[in-house]
C-alpha cells in the first residue's frame, strides 16, 4: 500500500493543507499557519508533511512515521 503524505500547497494568495485520500483542503492566510496545522495532521496520521514553494516544487520534508530502530549511523 503506497504511503500517504500531507502537503502544504500555494493556493493563490493562501496557503492550503491537503492530505493524500483526505476529502478537501483547509485553507490560510499565512505558509507559517498551513504547517503548523499540516504537522499536526501528519503527527495524528504517522505520515510525511510535504511543504511545496508557490512553484509546485517541494522545498521541506519533515517524517512524522514509525521510523525503523534498528539502522546504524
Amino acid at each position: 500500500m503506497p504511503r500517504k503524505h500531507v502537503h502544504v500547497v500555494s493556493a493563490g494568495d493562501r496557503w492550503a493543507v491537503v492530505a493524500d485520500g483526505g476529502h478537501g483542503r483547509e485553507t490560510f492566510l499565512t505558509l507559517e499557519d498551513a504547517i503548523t496545522d499540516g504537522a499536526k495532521k501528519a503527527q495524528q496520521r504517522h505520515v510525511e508533511l510535504l511543504i511545496h514553494g508557490r512553484d509546485g516544487h517541494i522545498r521541506k520534508r519533515s517524517s512524522f512515521g514509525s521510523d525503523p530502530r534498528n539502522i546504524k549511523g
